[in-house]
């Protein structure tokens, strides 16, 4: 229940986020085409003057604090004792150490950001290129730490949802790369927050697939006597179970590819529509009064017509 409950607190955090950057480039970019440029973090559009630091800052507040309940809980975990591992297990503690270390890492970004915010004279602004570049060497730290675990792993759905996240956290490394070297580039960050988003759904069902029995896939079982869930809790009875499990795997994978997608436009669409609507709104009156001229003209000259016939 502990594993599903953390993967539902990431899986929240990383929706919550990969959505609001959506939201937010797509505006960023609709509204000004020209001057366009990414930003590795978008400001809560709140005037209260009263909280106004907090308020607008809230989102880096919240991205810190969960960094450090995930990073606190991957460290806690390398210590996880289990007697059917014969004690603490190699190499589980040095996966988890290195998965809570990429953590702090990302921890690196928002305190940065807010300290600049915060205190402008003890750190200058960063600069989104910078921060794209340190977001693009963490995401990739974090694809090599799944690849590594998914290598290490003695579950056969474990290793192949840490290989596909793996993947996830590779294609984010390239985006933050791509805008780190120019950040003009909209469609790399809108794949950034799609990326993020595939993250999310991805956290959620790697949790459903190895603790919820209704979505383990046939063949395949939980090992209720590790007690704990470290290295290996699910495991395939045979070689055909494991090979229709990944094949399962693959699909639901690509489902969640398409569910983002589809987000993604209804995001942009809807975006689309609001910005759009604001620009036409001060131009509505303009041909009202143009008809009315060309009725008024019209009017007149038929009234000269008539008067010279007559």
């Amino acid at each position: 229940m502990a594993g599903l409950m953390y993967h539902l607190f990431s899986s929240t955090s990383l929706l919550s986020l990969g959505l609001f950057h959506l939201v937010s480039s797509a505006r960023s970019h609709l509204k000004s085409p020209q001057s366009y440029s990414a930003r590795p973090y978008h400001p809560l559009p709140f005037n209260d003057h009263h909280h106004r630091p907090f308020v607008r800052n809230l989102q880096l507040y919240l991205l810190v604090f969960f960094l450090l309940v995930a990073a606190a809980i991957h460290a806690v975990s390398s210590s996880t004792y289990d007697p059917l591992l014969k004690g603490h297990s190699a190499v589980h503690r040095f996966t988890s150490l290195h998965s809570s270390a990429v953590l702090l890492l990302f921890l690196l970004l928002p305190l940065s950001i807010l300290l600049s915010d915060s205190l402008p004279s003890l750190l200058p602004p960063f600069p989104p290129d910078l921060a794209f570049a340190l977001a693009s060497a963490a995401f990739y730290l974090l694809s090599s730490a799944s690849s590594s675990s998914a290598a290490a792993q003695t579950s056969d759905l474990e290793a192949k949802c840490d290989s596909l996240s793996s993947l996830i956290s590779a294609l984010s490394s390239l985006l933050c790369l791509a805008l780190a070297v120019n950040p003009k580039l909209f469609v790399a960050d809108l794949g950034l927050g799609a990326s993020v988003c595939l993250q999310g759904l991805w956290v959620l069902q790697t949790g459903l697939s190895l603790y919820v029995e209704a979505f383990i896939p046939e063949g395949c079982h939980r090992l209720l006597d590790v007690a704990k869930g470290v290295e290996g809790s699910t495991k395939c009875d045979l070689e055909e179970s494991k090979l229709r499990a990944t094949a399962i795997l693959d699909l639901v994978f690509t489902i969640h590819v398409m569910f983002v997608v589809i987000i993604v436009l209804v995001i942009y669409a809807a975006v689309a529509k609001s910005v759009g609507v604001r620009r036409l709104g001060s131009y509505e009156p303009l041909p009202t009064i143009v008809d009315r001229d060309r009725e008024t003209n019209s009017h007149i000259q038929m009234k000269s017509l008539t008067g010279t016939q007559a």
